[in-house]
């Protein structure tokens, strides 16, 4: 269902059948909730300070060399949305899980 960097990849596909009026049945597959995982499981590479211009997705192609990865900094700052982490002179964390 989901690509192996994503961050859904890991989650739970759970299944759900429902009655259709007709009285058919519907089997709806989806993804359990996901959890940020705990500040204190991740492990700080860097801090970097956003300067004008920067993206995130250019900041985690640096660090990570990979720009669709920008949600594990999003997770490791606890953001949910990822312009919150554009802010000019913002410091922001550069981290990893479980190092």
């Amino acid at each position: 269902m989901f690509q192996p960097g994503s961050r859904y990849y890991d989650v739970e596909t759970a299944t759900l059948t429902v009655t259709e009026a007709d009285g058919t049945q519907r089997v709806i597959a989806y993804k359990r909730r996901r959890f940020i995982p705990p500040v204190k499981s991740f492990s700080t590479v860097v801090e970097h300070t956003v300067t004008q211009g920067e993206r995130l997705d250019n900041i985690t192609a640096a660090y990570l060399d990979d720009p669709t990865d920008f949600w594990r900094i999003c997770d490791a700052n606890l953001v949910l949305h990822p312009a919150e982490l554009e802010q000019i002179g913002l410091t922001i964390r550069i981290a990893v899980p479980g190092l």
